[in-house]
């Protein structure tokens, strides 16, 4: 074998390698973007549900202002954010004063028992176990894409593309990790 073919045989080599790990950072970053238009999906549901939740909590505790303000605030917040840290943030705000709504229906019986309010509490816990679960889908492919961005030698290729980290998308404190309850 000449000089000239066993380098040929090694760029030949290395270029493969060069195109197979780029092409496995584009499928993860790719993976990163389809997982967060999962929760993107979810989130929206959610704050499609809240205004009739609201209305719904107005007709039997409209003193409750306070309450209803912040809820309405708090998701305006969500529906404005632009990163995933942003979202992050926002949406622990916006489950703090759901659980606060939330509350205000063991002070009024009455509300419990009209069934679009209990209608809406069925929907909003399917769409925050639905969040949830998205939200663990993308945490693994954020996990996923950012172990190649820092790994030998998979590090060298996407330092030279421009490929980053992704911030997962968590909750702040373990106080906030437990699930919304909208069972009475």
């Amino acid at each position: 074998m000449s000089s000239s073919l066993i380098i040929l045989l090694v760029l030949t080599a290395a270029g493969l390698w060069l195109v197979g790990v780029f092409n496995s950072l584009v499928r993860s970053r790719n993976r990163v973007k389809e997982s967060w238009s999962d929760i993107d999906v979810q989130l929206k549901r959610r704050y499609d549900l809240i205004p009739n939740l609201v209305e719904t909590v107005k007709g039997y505790a409209a003193h409750e202002s306070g309450t209803l303000d912040k809820v309405i605030q708090a998701r305006a917040k969500a529906m404005g954010a632009q990163t995933v840290a942003e979202h992050a943030q926002a949406e622990n705000m916006l489950t703090g004063a759901l659980k606060s709504l939330f509350a205000l229906s063991e002070a009024y019986p009455q509300l419990r028992a009209v069934e679009s309010f209990t209608k809406l509490q069925d929907e909003l816990a399917d769409t925050e176990n639905k969040i949830q679960a998205a939200r663990r889908f993308y945490n693994t492919n954020v996990l996923s894409l950012n172990t190649r961005v820092e790994q030998f030698p998979s590090n060298i290729v996407a330092s030279m593309f421009g490929f980053k980290k992704e911030v997962f998308f968590e909750i702040a404190n373990a106080a906030e990790k437990e699930p919304i309850k909208v069972s009475f």
